[in-house]
């Protein structure tokens, strides 16, 4: 027999929905720049019987459904494409251009699963209202901008979000993992996803002509020197127990063959899940790179200038409490072979962002498996029906459960 949330989610996913999976599919949008799909989405949401809040730290909104009194549970969805030129082959195919950081015209897709979350929002405001029966409360249904850029969280949280509806009893959300099996629903005790610093090195030199190396202070050698020195930092500083990443991921420098340049700039990102590791890694860049450079008789007045840049994410921290209770309505309405645990992951994102406030509100972020494909991949098509109803399934036993009225 199945149970009134299985039913309700079936009404739920339907045609309508996986059209509205498709529509935003294939009109996707670049971080900060997502006005289309926030109208979408909030036209969706208020259909589904929310009072929307439209413009909350840039293009973020909140659909609320109250119920009564009660606690408030938050759940978000996140807004953002990449991009990224489709190569999916599917009739609904995205063939939206953007305007990328820099001022050039982009390819833009769907290739992280954001569209799936979106629907899954719509879907959770859709059972949930016809199971108002069950529940107290308020539900705020968040879309959120700029995840890909780690900064639409805390924009929504500093542009007053929780004065517009209210401080969150909990946070919820969920990401698509393709690396799993489909519909399988996976919880991670403590850290979920790693913390992430961007850091720009400019190594400086003297330049000259490539024929006259002798005459120069070459920034390039310097830069390469540079590049594997940094890699000692985790292999030898860190204790092997410790998670910590450090990838130079750009090298840019030079214009000609025959033209040794003035400088060289290394893109360099790290990665970690203690905020201890973080300072260790960001301390150790800054070492190494005015220590490459005086080894190789840099003047001090040409040492090498690091900067942070401001994509940061702090690592995602789950509520185990939080977790528990919420794996353990899934189990009863999945059954354990459609439920599992997952270690942390060496990604990162910002919705830890939401529980940045005082106190800090428990969090509560958990996978679904997609079975095939790669995030950020121009082939990335998983099967919306199944990984949809998963997700809604896993998100109302979850509201049910948190949002039980009192006996």
């Amino acid at each position: 027999m199945t149970s009134p949330l299985s039913r309700a989610v079936v009404r739920a996913v339907d045609p309508g929905l996986l059209a509205l999976y498709r529509d935003l599919h294939a009109h996707p949008e670049l971080s900060g720049r997502e006005g289309g799909t926030a109208s979408c989405l909030a036209e969706a949401l208020a259909a589904a019987g929310c009072a929307v809040h439209r413009g909350i730290g840039g293009h973020g909104l909140a659909g609320v459904l109250e119920n009564a009194g009660g606690p408030t549970l938050l759940v978000r969805a996140d807004m953002d494409a990449l991009p990224i030129l489709e190569e999916t082959g599917l009739p609904y195919a995205s063939h939206a251009t953007g305007i990328d950081p820099s001022g050039n015209e982009v390819p833009v897709m769907h290739a992280c699963g954001h569209d799936l979350h979106m629907a899954a929002l719509v879907g959770l405001a859709r059972t949930m209202r016809s199971l108002r029966d069950r529940w107290r409360g308020r539900i705020v249904l968040v879309g959120q901008p700029s995840e890909e850029r780690v900064s639409g969280a805390a924009a929504m949280v500093r542009d007053g979000l929780y004065d517009r509806v209210g401080r969150p009893d909990w946070a919820m959300a969920f990401h698509v993992a393709p690396e799993h099996p489909e519909g399988r629903v996976l919880f991670t005790e403590g850290v979920a996803s790693a913390g992430a610093e961007s850091v720009d090195v400019v190594v400086r030199g003297v330049g000259g002509h490539a024929a006259h190396p002798d005459q120069t202070c070459d920034p390039v050698l310097l830069a390469a020197q540079t590049v594997v020195a940094l890699q000692g930092l985790v292999s030898r500083e860190l204790d092997p127990q410790e998670f910590g990443v450090l990838t130079v991921a750009s090298v840019h420098g030079g214009t000609k063959h025959n033209a040794i340049p003035d400088e060289v700039r290394l893109g360099i990102n790290i990665r970690f899940f203690d905020d201890a590791v973080r300072d260790r890694l960001l301390s150790g860049i800054g070492r190494v790179a005015v220590g490459q450079a005086r080894s190789a008789g840099v003047p001090p007045d040409l040492d090498p200038v690091v900067s942070l840049i401001d994509e940061s994410a702090l690592p995602l921290r789950n509520d185990p409490g939080l977790v528990c209770r919420v794996r353990e309505a899934v189990l009863a309405v999945l059954g354990h072979d459609r439920v599992g645990g997952l270690g942390p992951s060496s990604g990162s994102e910002d919705f830890g962002a939401f529980a940045e406030v005082d106190p800090p509100v428990p969090l509560c972020y958990f996978r679904v498996g997609t079975g095939s494909g790669r995030l950020h991949s121009p082939t990335f098509a998983p099967d919306p029906g199944s990984v949809l109803t998963a997700a809604v399934t896993a998100l109302g036993a979850a509201a049910l459960d948190l949002l039980r009225p009192p006996d």
